[in-house]
This record gives structure tokens, C-alpha cells and sequence, in this order.
């Protein structure tokens, strides 16, 4: 008679999510990916590479851009969680979002939430960023179908900057 394998310990977990708070118990080796999307539904947080790679799982962490896949959820309590469902808590578009839905700075859409959630935190520490700052932002994210010009230009718009500057 083969017994079966252990259950993993729970460990609680006391976050804010989107501005509500959560208590949860979790297994140590959750990703806070997982724990988004699995357990509370918020599956706006894409995962794409699973290494950290593609930025697509990007959320903000205390108002810091960090990859969601890279992250167990345990290690995160008591801190703040904002998913791109989370940015607008009003439900009005904010000026990152506006920027891409005027530039067409998506196609599938797969990479834009992480995209929205790093050029929130940019902008939220630096208003008026520099076209070195802005491309430094975008330069962990993975986009297939775009080509990048339409994300730059809604990230500049986003920031006041020139939609059409050129990068040199």
C-alpha cells in the first residue's frame, strides 16, 4: 500500500492586492504569479517565460516593478500588490493606458500588462523620464507582434515627451 505524498505546509500570508486586503494561506514555493491569477482571479498578470525574462507577469510590489514569476508569495507579506486590474481603481483609463489605446501599443495584448505596470512605476518616481530611462524601462519586456515603435510612442506620450522622438 503506496501512502500518499505529503501535503505541503500552508504558511499565511497578509497582503494588500489591489488596494483590498488578503489573508491566505499558501504553500512556501507559490509563485506570486500563481497566487494572482489561480487564487484570486486576477489573470491579468500574464506568464509568459516563467524565468523573468519577458516581463509579461510584471506587477508592482510597493510601488516597484518586480516579475511575478520570480517571486513566492510568501515572501511578499504585508506588502502592497497592484495588478494592472489595480492601476485604475477608479475604472477610468489612467494616462499609461490612455497612451497605448491612442498609439495602437498593442496587438495581442499579451505583453501590455506588464508594459503598463513598469511604466507606471516609472512615471510614478519620475514624471518626466528621459528617452535613455524610458527604453531602459522597456528593455526587459518581450513583445511578439509590435515592433516596438507603437509601445514607444505611447510610453513617450504617457510621459509628455514627443510621441514621434527619435532614438539614437
Amino acid at each position: 500500500m503506496t501512502s500518499a505524498p505529503p501535503r505541503p505546509t500552508l504558511i499565511p500570508v497578509s497582503l494588500t492586492v489591489n488596494g483590498l486586503p488578503v489573508d491566505a494561506a499558501v504553500p512556501g514555493r507559490l509563485l506570486l504569479a500563481d497566487f494572482l491569477r489561480d487564487s484570486l482571479g486576477l489573470t491579468g498578470t500574464h506568464v509568459g517565460c516563467g524565468h523573468g525574462t519577458c516581463g509579461s507577469c510584471t506587477v508592482l510590489v510597493d510601488g516597484e516593478a518586480v516579475r511575478s514569476c520570480l517571486q513566492f508569495a510568501v515572501q511578499l507579506d504585508g506588502c502592497a500588490i497592484t495588478t494592472v486590474e489595480g492601476v485604475s481603481p477608479d475604472g477610468q483609463l489612467t494616462p499609461v493606458q490612455q497612451a497605448f489605446q491612442d498609439n495602437h501599443g498593442m496587438q495581442c495584448g499579451y505583453c501590455t500588462p506588464g508594459l503598463v505596470c513598469s511604466l507606471t512605476a516609472l512615471l510614478a518616481k519620475d514624471p518626466s523620464p528621459t528617452e535613455e530611462t524610458i527604453v531602459d524601462t522597456l528593455n526587459g519586456h518581450l513583445c511578439r507582434c509590435t515592433g516596438y515603435q507603437n509601445i514607444l510612442k505611447a510610453a513617450r506620450q504617457a510621459a509628455g515627451r514627443p510621441v514621434e522622438e527619435a532614438h539614437g
